[in-house]
């Protein structure tokens, strides 16, 4: 893991109970982590390592741009990433998740490497829609998409068949099951 030893801490080795680590995640290191939600961004991450009586309180403030593909149009946009998050850290024999935030590493080892936590907490801190502000996506795209939008309820059937329907038709290829629920609707 020579690519991510500059994110290694060494708690074993902490002279002071507070240390404080500042990172500046860019291109380079999204391409090394290789995930697959964020392929580009530059995010600043300040760490602050506080030891505690039976544990480490690892604190990441987040804060930075990424670029990920819009929802809508497949373009890449920029996203505004902030989060707080916390990790606790407590030496065992081996290594172990205990929890979402509890984590344990060899007491012999004394360092844990925070570079793939970081980018799960900034992949968490993505939203799950994003997409361009109104009118910034990729116009060409839009208007193919729009073409194969479904205006009506009507074009439904004939968007999946391929074919027009007769009202009659559509009648017998409606599941049974749902002329049964629209009974209790009606009963209401």
């Amino acid at each position: 893991m020579g690519k991510f030893e500059k994110y290694k801490i060494d708690l074993k080795g902490m002279h002071t109970d507070n240390c404080q680590y500042d990172f500046l995640l860019d291109n380079q290191f999204f391409a090394d982590i290789d995930g697959p939600e964020v392929q580009k961004g530059k995010v600043h991450v300040s760490l602050v390592v506080k030891r505690t009586s039976r544990a480490f309180e690892l604190n990441f403030q987040t804060e930075g741009v990424i670029l990920v593909p819009c929802d809508r149009c497949l373009d890449d946009m920029e996203l505004s990433i902030s989060s707080a998050d916390k990790l606790m850290v407590k030496f065992g024999a081996e290594y172990a998740e205990e929890g979402d935030n509890l984590i344990v590493i060899p007491e012999v080892e004394g360092a844990i490497n925070v570079a793939w936590f970081m980018y799960e907490f900034i992949a968490l801190a993505i939203p799950m829609k994003h997409v361009h502000a109104p009118g910034k996506c990729n116009k060409e795209m839009s208007g193919k998409l729009s073409k194969h939008l479904r205006t009506t309820a009507d074009d439904d059937d004939e968007m999946f068949s391929g074919t027009d329907m007769s009202d009659d038709d559509r009648e017998a290829s409606i599941d049974p099951r749902w002329n049964e629920l629209k009974k209790i609707l009606d009963n209401n």
